[in-house]
């Protein structure tokens, strides 16, 4: 996070929110400014542009919070993070940024940013898992609460039935210590 808070580019501010929100890139890519409330700290992605086919409440911390403050609103788009030339950014934008970063660590001598899982360079889905990996390893909240988070679905089908909320106060906590680990 500090290397990659060095860097200027949108993409890079965009890889930023997509770890501190673990949202998957293609919801933050496509985010507008009209689906975030500041105030209230919550990003509401529409059904329609989910993978489940729900609406998911994305609780904001307060990293994530600054981060968007300080971005630019550009006249043209509600994008809040647009391509350089216009309409959505692409995925590769961050891949691009997260490579840019490991060959410079790999030619200062580091091992660069690599998924230790994948034995490959770390992509910006891969945030997601890292986010799982350390809610199960260093955090105690359940796990209900941090699949809510990932806005998985419930696979059993009971269980499904009768869940009706979204764990938001308790997925607030959760985002602060991610973000609180994340920034130290």
């Amino acid at each position: 996070m500090a290397d990659l808070r060095k860097r200027e580019a949108l993409a890079a501010r965009a890889l930023e929110f997509v770890i501190l929100t673990a949202a998957r890139s293609g919801e933050a890519r496509e985010a507008t400014w009209a689906e975030i409330d500041l105030e209230e700290k919550v990003w509401t992605v529409p059904a329609e542009r989910m993978k489940a086919g729900k609406e998911h409440r994305v609780p904001l911390n307060d990293a994530a919070v600054q981060l968007l403050r300080d971005l630019p609103r550009l006249k043209d788009t509600e994008l809040v993070f647009p391509a350089p030339r216009g309409g959505v950014m692409s995925d590769q934008a961050m891949k691009a940024v997260i490579k840019r970063m490991h060959d410079a660590k790999v030619k200062a001598g580091g091992k660069g940013y690599m998924d230790p899982k994948q034995d490959k360079i770390i992509t910006p889905h891969g945030f997601r898992s890292t986010f799982r990996d350390w809610a199960a390893e260093v955090s105690e909240y359940p796990n209900e609460v941090v699949e809510m988070a990932l806005a998985h679905t419930i696979k059993n089908k009971a269980e499904a039935a009768y869940r009706r909320g979204d764990l938001f106060e308790k997925r607030q906590g959760l985002m602060a210590d991610w973000a609180t680990y994340c920034v130290g």
